[in-house]
């Protein structure tokens, strides 16, 4: 165990050695003279002698004093030095934590352009369905999927969750053909649907005022993320349930359809949290700034 006297005496002295001011000193530490007073008072009951002679307007060392000095200084330039170090490193590097969906379908395709805008701050981002625990470092930043009910944090809607069928124009194509007219919500009961156990395709139904149960057994290629089912459905493996504005770059050039105008929800949202204490970091905020510049949204 380390015998050291109280750290906060030391660094007072410490600051009122160099000025030889203890108004000085006060000023530098944002305290007060007579709390100075009180803490160089203290070390010098702990070491049983003097420090400084009192002088009007002056506090000048005694020889106990004058030894103590370098070393001490010293060692606060090399603690300043580790933690400026740290913050450095902290600063030039932003972590990003998402989801594997949101991280594939849209922040990826633009992260360039921060990169660009900021050419002077690394980015990493991890993808993983796994909430990053931001109080233990884990990320700096984390974009969510939920309800944006996460304790202790500071949050910022991004995009609704909105879905709605979507499909390769090649399968609607042939599945019209077929049914001899415009594809409807009710024929989509009997197509090859992507993830038809997902809850959310019950939701859609009924706001299309067709029954259909998802907890009914039927074939259909299962997938574990709106990622990979948009991608099986450009690849034509059936019709997916999907975020139209994670795909808007799709649908756009005509890689997906949506055959339908109805959009549906089940609440969620798109979220970006932070822990509250790193509001102003400014990393944190460039990129705060930065990503809700590019979605629309207001501060």
């Amino acid at each position: 165990m380390r015998n050291l006297p109280p750290l906060t005496a030391v660094r007072v002295f410490e600051a009122a050695a160099r000025h030889e001011n203890f108004t000085s000193a006060a000023s530098e530490l944002g305290m007060t003279q007579a709390a100075v007073s009180y803490q160089v008072k203290s070390l010098e009951d702990r070491l049983g002698a003097p420090l400084f002679v009192r002088e009007k307007g002056r506090a000048r060392l005694t020889p106990l004093g004058r030894q103590l000095l370098p070393a001490l200084s010293q060692a606060f330039d090399r603690i300043e030095q580790a933690f400026a170090s740290t913050r450095a490193e902290d600063e030039a590097l932003l972590t990003i934590a998402t989801t594997y969906t949101f991280a594939n379908t849209w922040l990826a395709w633009t992260l360039g352009r921060f990169q660009i805008a900021h050419p002077d701050l690394a980015v990493r981002l991890n993808t993983d369905d796994r909430l990053a625990d931001l109080r233990t470092g884990e990320a700096d930043v984390a974009i969510r999927a939920g309800r944006g009910d996460w304790d202790g944090l500071e949050q910022c809607l991004l995009i609704r969750s909105e879905f709605t069928p979507i499909a390769s124009p090649e399968l609607i194509r042939r599945v019209e053909t077929d049914l001899g007219h415009a594809l409807r919500p009710a024929d989509l009961t009997e197509l090859p649907l992507l993830s038809p156990h997902d809850e959310w395709w019950r939701i859609w139904f009924a706001d299309a005022g067709v029954t259909f149960d998802s907890t009914a057994k039927r074939g259909g290629i299962r997938l574990d993320n709106q990622a990979n089912e948009g991608h099986a459905a450009m690849a034509g493996q059936g019709i997916a349930l999907l975020t139209p504005f994670l795909w808007r770059q799709d649908l756009r050039t005509g890689r997906l359809v949506q055959p339908f105008e109805q959009t549906s929800t089940a609440g969620y949202a798109y979220w970006l949290v932070w822990p509250p204490e790193r509001r102003n970091i400014p990393k944190i905020k460039r990129f705060r700034e930065w990503l809700l510049a590019e979605l629309g949204v207001a501060d």
